[in-house]
């Protein structure tokens, strides 16, 4: 057995199981914390214990939170006895109403007219049950479960130090501004210090987590020693996730749509990966319809994993990562979703505890993709937001076969971008080709 294969195996290895949609959630440990596992816990693992890995870390969720999460048919989580029903009218409200559902919360995006409804089931009733019993009594309506989403990437802690002291500056303003779906920041790490951000979600409350503020980092970070793609824009973060087990439900992921709507935030990334759903494609296509670009992931689940979302929805942004040679990443999804490559793999990003970490997977490629796409782009358009993504597509550097292909889509993007010290002396104008 060669040297090379030993290698190549052990890369597999590592990344497919770190890249598990579903993170394991430690018995008895209710809440489901939205982020991948650590390298270093990880590295023993096998491609081909993929499923079984994604298998067993929703099996744990739902040990752990019996009583709020429930599994679609495919095995997917969704929250227990809740059903979405996209602006359902009157009639049909009354009809659910007499078969025992009740209303439990609704929201609207009036500039998208769009009005969702969570009904919750009666009792007795199964989730799967629920969903027939309304589509059956309803076949013109628009029902479906009440997914949860995920992130996906690795990230090993404490892979290098903290910021050298730094001055407290005034941030820059700027118009640039960019939309983030994800868990909460800790905008206490110093690549915030100068930063414009907008939080939203929680009632207020900060629930900081690793994921999001990796993902945030590479998006808008700056400080002594690192300087993420676009430093100087503004950030509209929501986070979806708030540290419950139920994080990254649709009507979360919805809510924080409609309130960057409402800010005209023009590009937006999602570096979260799930289920095909009703409500969640027709409120991304409303979106897009509307001129505002939507970036994500393809995810993390191997090059023959079946699609993921929001990537795989029409006109998404969907990225792929590549390592510091240019390979695209082995746990990568392939497929017509993919339109992009970014760097994923061989960076560092914001960690915990002040200071930086190693990331890996499509989640850390989706932000610098959006953050390319978010200069010039100051609101909603869709004339701007397809000429920002043929302007890039024509920028890309071609991988694969000639033209758009499964693996790399137009090409790479930000091939230099390199966030902690070797690229923080340099414009961010630079890192697009």
């Amino acid at each position: 057995m060669s040297m090379q294969y030993i290698v190549a195996m052990t890369m597999l290895a590592t990344a497919a199981a770190a890249q598990v949609r579903l993170p394991g959630v430690p018995l008895p440990v209710p809440p489901l914390q939205p982020l991948s596992q650590t390298l270093d816990q990880v590295e023993s693992q096998s491609l081909n214990r993929l499923s079984e890995l994604r298998h067993l870390a929703v099996d744990r969720l739902i040990r752990a939170n019996r009583t709020i999460v429930d599994t679609d048919p495919h095995g997917d989580p969704v929250i227990r006895d809740e059903i979405l029903v996209l602006s359902p009218t009157d009639a049909a409200v009354a009809g659910a109403r007499a078969r025992g559902f009740t209303v439990d919360r609704e929201q609207a995006i009036g500039a998208l007219s769009i009005r969702l409804v969570v009904f919750r089931a009666p009792a007795g009733i199964s989730t799967k049950k629920a969903l027939h019993i309304l589509r059956d009594a309803d076949p013109g309506g628009s029902y479906d479960y009440n997914h949860i989403y995920s992130g996906g990437g690795a990230i090993r802690t404490g892979a290098a130090p903290a910021d050298p002291a730094a001055h407290d500056a005034a941030p820059s303003p700027s118009r640039v501004r960019i939309g983030l779906l994800d868990t909460g920041l800790d905008v206490t790490h110093p690549v915030f210090r100068q930063s414009i951000v907008h939080a939203w979600g929680c009632d207020n409350h900060a629930v900081p987590a690793a994921h999001g503020t990796a993902v945030a980092s590479l998006l808008i970070g700056h400080s002594e020693v690192f300087e993420g793609v676009r430093p100087h824009a503004e950030l509209y973060a929501a986070d979806v996730y708030c540290g419950r087990p139920t994080g990254g439900a649709v009507d979360a992921l919805v809510a924080a749509f409609g309130w960057l709507v409402q800010e005209r935030v023009p590009v937006i990334n999602v570096s979260l990966v799930g289920p095909k759903n009703a409500m969640l494609e027709r409120v991304i296509g409303a979106l897009v319809g509307g001129g505002y670009i939507i970036v994500a992931a393809v995810g993390n689940d191997g090059p023959a994993a079946p699609p993921l979302y929001p990537a795989s929805y029409p006109n998404v942004v969907g990225v792929t990562a590549v390592d510091a040679h240019r390979h695209v990443l082995i746990e990568a999804a392939h497929g017509p979703q993919v339109m992009f490559a970014a760097p994923g793999a061989d960076l560092e990003a914001a960690g915990t505890g002040q200071a930086y970490a190693a990331v890996r997977g499509t989640s850390f490629a989706a932000p610098i993709v959006a953050a390319l796409l978010a200069s010039g782009i100051t609101a909603p358009n869709a004339a701007d937001a397809a000429d920002a993504i043929d302007a890039l597509a024509k920028s890309a550097i071609d991988l694969g076969p000639p033209g758009r292909d499964l693996t790399y889509g137009f090409g790479l993007v930000g091939a230099d971008f390199r966030p902690l010290d070797h690229g923080r002396n340099r414009p961010a104008a630079s890192y697009q080709q």
